[in-house]
């Protein structure tokens, strides 16, 4: 069977996490982990289950997530969280547009499954974040959320240049200036296993939305 999806899957010890997450890949896709530093048996662990190992040595989200893409050899690349705060069971909802044919890029909003999902503080940065963004763009996305798909050969040719936290907004500003279709639909998000190195933590968030209001000034 030809695989139509590769997922790339940042990850930093998300040993717990990884074994409910991959058994959720549906057919016709890969799971491309890429180990982020992890001191815990994540990389064995993702192996074991059948997906395929990329090292990213710098620390980054951004670096991680490259790092996947660079990797990827399916027509279409799908990104996604590895802490189990998505059910890869929904990949065809951010995917299935890309492969159709319909979008270039696909970002999943994310709709919490409970209170617990979404910090209150991560909320608003997001809110405000894109609020910004619409201003300067027109672009109504409602989520920058981390669970997206796009064309492999248009990622590619985008040209990103961020390695940490600004690099989702760097991919949707691209994306607008390059005059790719970009769509929105609703993903579930679940409570992730563990502590959120970003959006679980006010200092992560703060880091976060430094990163990308930097991308902002820099390309809108």
């Amino acid at each position: 069977m030809s695989i139509r999806t590769d997922v790339v899957l940042p990850c930093l010890n998300e040993a717990a996490a990884l074994p409910g997450v991959l058994a959720g890949l549906p057919e016709g896709a890969r799971a491309i982990v890429v180990d982020n530093g992890s001191t815990d048996e994540s990389a064995a662990i993702a192996r074991s289950a059948g997906a395929l190992v990329v090292d990213a040595e710098r620390r980054g989200y951004g670096a991680a997530v490259h790092a996947g893409l660079c990797a990827a050899t399916a027509p279409v690349v799908a990104f996604c969280d590895a802490d189990g705060s998505f059910d890869l069971g929904q990949l065809d909802r951010v995917a299935g547009p890309v492969l159709r044919g319909d979008s270039d890029l696909v970002f999943g909003r994310r709709r919490p499954v409970s209170v617990r999902a979404w910090p209150v503080h991560a909320r608003v940065a997001n809110t405000a974040l894109l609020s910004t963004v619409r201003r300067r763009t027109g672009l109504t996305l409602r989520d920058l959320g981390p669970f997206r798909a796009g064309r492999r050969d248009q990622l590619l040719a985008l040209g990103m240049e961020d390695r940490r936290s600004g690099y989702p907004l760097e991919l949707l500003l691209r994306a607008w200036s390059a005059g790719l279709r970009i769509a929105e639909v609703d993903v579930d998000y679940h409570p992730r296993s563990g502590r959120s190195k970003v959006t679980g933590t006010v200092h992560g968030t703060i880091t976060a939305v430094g990163d990308m209001q930097r991308m902002l000034r820099r390309l809108a």
